[in-house]
């Protein structure tokens, strides 16, 4: 589940029910059939505005929050909905040159491409680190006077290759 408006409405019913982040996971272990709720850190993570924040979470999680604030969870998350260009269930050789409408639209900067990757910005550091160390490029990267430029297709290619090889 991926929550609303990065976790304003859960705040806004946080506060409407005058609970912070301790009572509603101690609230969310009495709404458990289980007995077992979810922890302050998980809670945190889920209504938190800060670096540590999540803006997803699982299924679970998010009816227990929901369910211990007495709204409904469609008020609070939405559930992704995810497409694949292609199909998943086979295997098919890519040959010959990347069509046009393949291309990028625009370019991404280095923190587009670690939301994109679901990588850290530092990840993308020491990979552009190593393969300059081995006297490469690293592939996508594309340098626009000082600033980086990433074509996050050459990217997940190069990636792509990486885990088959």
């Amino acid at each position: 589940m991926r929550r609303l408006d990065k976790g304003a409405p859960l705040r806004a019913a946080m506060e409407a029910a005058g609970l912070d982040i301790g009572r509603l996971a101690a609230k969310t272990k009495e709404v458990d059939p289980a007995g077992v709720g979810l922890s302050r850190a998980m809670v945190g993570f889920v209504a938190g505005k800060g670096k540590t924040a999540r803006e997803e979470c699982s299924d679970h999680t998010a009816n227990l929050i929901a369910e211990a604030l007495g709204r409904e969870v469609a008020e609070l998350f939405e559930t992704p909905v995810l497409t694949f260009a292609e199909s998943t269930s086979t295997r098919r050789s890519k040959s010959g040159e990347r069509r046009k409408s393949d291309l990028p639209e625009r370019l991404m900067d280095q923190r587009e491409l670690s939301e994109f990757l679901r990588k850290s910005m530092s990840w993308i550091d020491s990979q552009i680190q190593e393969a300059a160390e081995r006297g490469e490029l690293w592939p996508g990267l594309i340098y626009v006077g000082k600033s980086r430029r990433f074509d996050p297709y050459a990217v997940l290619d190069s990636m792509r290759r990486q885990r088959a090889a």
